[in-house]
């Protein structure tokens, strides 16, 4: 007699062999897995993301802060598929818990970090024995490389109705964003969005040369943010200063503060020059699976517990 499966069964299974195509990608480039603790007591200050509070410490958000204090030990190639926790978020993309992928390499910089998410994505295609095409909610997309690449600036003067320098001075850059560029990027072929403008650096390092420019980017298919990744700040004074920035931002928004990540900052000198980046595993599962609400992808939801 067959098994019987909840209706998201196949998505379960599809979701699994994922999880392996994923652990075979890094294994085989010599990467490490690692496990770091999902409980900290000094959260990255994030303007858009709150914590969950534990007996006065917090629920990761991400595992970055503690992968990254590995890479200054001297680990050269790290990865980890991480559960990862944020307050008020739920939505047919989001769930308060979730999982991360993010990976690290030294000597790395965001471009390298575009050339190993496209084969990362083909990898996986090729293990479930689809073609280079990806087919979902009635889209049909090439995962055939280069992968398409804008800047954020041409990125607002392609389908935005300011400039981004107009945005950023009026303050409507993260609503523009959302609204307008967004939704449009990556119907035909993946698009990676890259160097993001200073203010919006988070923990990227500046561009050598352009100091109004980060090395960050951003993944986006079918209108989906998949990824966000950065050649990393190592310069503690610098890091400590956009953390500031992040608490009077947070602290003016009625939001509350943590304890600045001491450890964190006191590790960043001995960090070599490397790349990181973390992926929604679950929503590059959305795209693998043909479906459009996260609650298919996951065994269980919020509600159901």
């Amino acid at each position: 007699m067959e098994p019987t499966y909840p209706a998201n069964g196949h998505c379960l299974k599809i979701r699994s062999k994922i999880i392996r195509s994923v652990r075979r990608y890094f294994h085989d480039r010599d990467y490490l897995e690692v496990e770091t603790p999902v409980r900290i007591p000094r959260p990255i200050p994030e303007t858009h993301i709150d914590p969950f509070d534990s007996e006065g410490w917090s629920l990761q958000a991400s595992p970055e802060a503690c992968m990254k204090q590995l890479l200054s030990r001297g680990f050269e190639r790290i990865f980890q598929i991480a559960r990862v926790f944020r307050k008020d978020e739920r939505g047919f993309r989001h769930l308060p818990e979730f999982s991360l992928l993010e990976w690290y390499t030294k000597d790395a910089t965001y471009m390298d970090l575009m050339a190993q998410m496209e084969v990362l994505f083909l990898e996986i295609s090729a293990d479930l024995a689809l073609s280079q095409t990806l087919h979902y909610q009635g889209h049909t997309i090439s995962l055939k490389p280069p992968w398409n690449a804008l800047t954020v600036a041409k990125a607002f003067e392609l389908y935005a109705e300011k400039s981004l320098g107009q945005a950023l001075d009026d303050d409507s850059y993260d609503e523009v964003m959302g609204l307008e560029i967004e939704p449009k990027l990556g119907f035909d072929k993946p698009v990676f969005l890259y160097d993001y403008p200073a203010s919006k650096a988070s923990l990227a390092r500046l561009k050598p040369g352009e100091p109004e420019v980060a090395e960050r980017v951003e993944l986006y298919i079918a209108g989906v943010e998949l990824a966000n990744g950065f050649t990393e700040l190592t310069d503690a004074e610098e890091q400590a200063r956009r953390f500031r920035d992040e608490h009077t931002v947070r602290e003016r928004l009625g939001k509350k503060n943590y304890p600045m990540p001491e450890t964190f900052l006191a590790s960043l000198p001995d960090m070599p020059p490397c790349a990181g980046i973390a992926a929604g595993l679950d929503r590059m599962i959305m795209l693998f699976c043909d479906t459009r609400s996260i609650d298919d992808v996951v065994a269980f939801v919020p509600e159901t517990l």
